[in-house]
């Protein structure tokens, strides 16, 4: 055990908000080592406990404390050439340099609504980036964020805890509302001279993504428009801060940002593009010109792992067999960047694979699970032998699931057709199924985009939790949800909740035609969009449903932020047709199901508005619901404790009104 985070810090007391707000943002529900990373050469691994910085030496096992202060050191990174490390405290960005212990602070003025170095609340919720300073690899440059949230509105939230109640007055950008104005500089870190990069005329952007070139040379930054129709890829000098836009991709709906960036040795660089229809890696010349696709078909690139640059080959992740769309499985792929060729798989078809290559693309590590198979983690050579278990995580005697294993029910998996796209469902039933018999369904539900729960994986213990109380357990993902064609995401533009609930009617009409399943006694579970999605449902008359849970549900799209709402469905003011559609209190007269409502009160993601105005107009229109509301709890309930309330109240409302307990139909 090289890092042990109770010995380090046995008296772990409570994190700063900042902090807490950060776990949030990348839904980090743990304590002691939550995240890590490693100097280029290997030689240190820097974490992050409880406030403060360790570095751990992999040559002798000794573990040095960087830092003992009352203020939390947040996003910790090691230098590429492993001379300094770098953090963010009380908003502004340090340096320690190793060698000498020196703490050096780049900047002094971050304070109240001004930050340096952390990415705003938008680009950690909606943009999946986490940081706000990028070094160069030559540890020359750190190019860094400057934020002020002084336009951003304040929206007053109250923070109901188990121990009292605050009002907690929240910077939150609204859908049609300010963002929060972002800059971004380069600092040369010997000199200390900073200078602005231009970022464009139109200061209401999207800080998207910072890479550097290899050399360090140019820094590239992804700036995407407001509207976000137009992604921009940026070359901007660093001693300078002059920029000239080299590549750009725009899109009728939206253009998605990724991490599918990386710049090679010889001055090129690969990005991806959905402009095919398809998420596809392309290379570029340094000047922006493409040169050529690397992959190409009728599939979804999911991510790029990695690149050989000795070999020219690329790796990647893909749900893809035989060329075309696999969407219930994944696997690592390579294909070559220097000439056209069809890409060949590395991992072996069946399940669902994900993978980090190392550098030199010559080995990766491997997380592997199936319908029969707990996740599993290895290292592989990059032609796929296992070097060495991880974690191998095989069921057998001793295994904590082991006891339970023969009651692990497989799902099977199939299709529905809905306006020209296909639809993949699961469906789990219960132990000792017997298909003479009728039994009730719950179908569980995320529903939006980045979503995408039907896969050849590990099913985990929500499954088996409502198949061992008696319940089939149905998903479908619709149009809208996962990461399939350009087409089928964007399927639900500027009228969210309608193409998504019509392809959960298919699902539910399925479901009526199956002998072994009681029409009558059918439920909807979700949180988060799958509980908008369940409010939604128990909406529509054609969806039949019994009864629904809905979990921090968004009601009203215009309460909730930019980046995510606009993205969808443009502003409140451009598309007053498409949020009234899709606001749940419009929709109240057609409830018809049993209807239990779930939030934590001190949400600050889903504030907890959305839910009391459906509160509130239920209460108005005489219509009995149920609510279970959780103190001090944000957008995830956490605690052992808590989680197990929670499921113990959704399988005593489930069993009320499709369960043991429900009225049954005469005979």
């Amino acid at each position: 055990k090289l890092i042990d985070a109770r010995a380090l810090v046995p008296d772990a007391g409570e994190l700063s908000e900042a902090e807490k707000a950060r776990r949030e943002r990348m839904r980090i529900s743990q304590r002691g080592v939550v995240e890590y990373s490693w100097d280029e050469q290997g030689r240190y691994i820097l974490a992050p406990l409880e406030g403060d910085i360790f570095l751990a030496n992999r040559a002798d096992g000794s573990v040095r404390r960087l830092t003992e202060t009352a203020a939390d050191e947040i996003d910790a990174k090691v230098s590429p050439k492993g001379a300094f490390v770098s953090f963010v405290r009380d908003q502004n960005l340090f340096l320690i340099n190793l060698e000498t212990g020196a703490e050096q602070a780049i900047t002094t003025d971050g304070k109240d609504l001004i930050t340096w170095a952390t990415a705003e609340f938008i680009a950690q919720e909606e943009l999946d980036r986490d940081t706000g300073y990028w070094w160069s690899p030559d540890e020359r440059y750190i190019a860094l964020q400057r934020t002020d949230e002084s336009t951003v509105d304040v929206i007053p939230r109250l923070d109901i805890t188990g121990g009292g109640a605050s009002v907690i007055s929240q910077r939150y950008p609204r859908a049609g509302r300010p963002n929060a104005v972002v800059e971004l500089y380069v600092q040369d870190v010997q000199s200390g001279q900073r200078v602005k990069v231009d970022l464009g005329a139109d200061t209401d952007i999207y800080l998207g993504r910072v890479n550097w070139a290899a050399d360090g040379s140019v820094a590239y930054v992804q700036r995407l428009s407001r509207d976000q129709k137009r992604l921009d890829l940026l070359s901007v000098d660093p001693a300078t801060g002059a920029s000239r836009v080299i590549a750009s991709q725009t899109s009728n709906a939206w253009v998605n940002v990724t991490h599918d960036f990386k710049a090679l040795k010889d001055g090129t660089f690969i990005w991806s593009s959905e402009e095919s229809g398809w998420r596809h890696l392309y290379l570029y010349a340094k000047d922006g010109r493409r040169l050529r696709a690397i992959t190409r078909g009728d599939y979804p690139v999911k991510s790029l792992a990695g690149v050989n640059q000795q070999t020219g080959e690329v790796f990647f992740t893909a749900s893809m067999r035989d060329g075309r769309e696999y969407p219930i499985e994944q696997q690592l792929f390579r294909a070559s960047y220097k000439r056209t060729q069809a890409p060949t798989e590395v991992t072996p078809r069946g399940g669902w694979w994900s993978a980090t290559v190392n550098g030199t693309g010559t080995a990766y590590v491997g997380n592997y699970s199936d319908v029969n198979t707990p996740s599993q983690s290895a290292l592989y050579s990059i032609n796929g032998q296992r070097v060495r278990w991880i974690e191998e995580n095989k069921l057998q005697p001793g295994h904590p699931f082991w006891p339970y294993a023969e009651r692990q029910q497989k799902p099977t998996f199939g299709t529905l057709q809905s306006h020209g796209e296909t639809l993949v469902w699961q469906m789990t039933t219960p132990p000792g199924f017997d298909p003479s018999k009728q039994y009730p369904v719950v179908m569980q539900v995320y529903g939006g985009p980045s979503g995408g729960g039907v896969k050849n994986a590990w099913q985990g213990a929500t499954t088996q939790l409502l198949t061992e109380a008696g319940y089939v357990v149905f998903r479908l993902d619709n149009r809208g949800e996962g990461d399939r064609s350009a087409a089928f995401k964007q399927a639900l533009y500027l009228k969210m909740g309608q193409p998504e609930i019509e392809d959960q009617v298919i699902g539910a009409d399925y479901l009526r035609s199956l002998p072994y399943v009681d029409a009558g006694r059918i439920a909807m579970m979700g949180w988060s969009y799958g509980g908008f999605m369940s409010l939604m449902a128990l909406t529509e008359p054609k969806m039949g449903l019994a009864s629904a849970i809905a979990g921090a549900p968004p009601t009203e799209w215009s309460l909730y932020d930019t980046g995510y709402t606009e993205r969808f469905m443009s502003t409140p003011e451009a598309n007053v047709a498409g949020y009234a559609a899709s606001d749940v209190v419009n929709r109240l007269d057609n409830l018809t199901g049993r209807l239990l409502l779930m939030h934590g009160m001190a949400d600050d993601n889903v504030i907890f508005e959305n839910t009391t105005r459906v509160l509130n107009a239920l209460q108005e229109k005489s219509i009995p619901f149920e609510t279970m509301l959780y103190p001090g709890q944000r957008h995830g309930i956490r605690g052992n404790d808590r989680q197990l309330h929670q499921w113990r109240t959704y399988l005593d409302f489930l069993d009320r009104t499709i369960g043991t307990r429900a009225p049954q139909k005469a005979d």
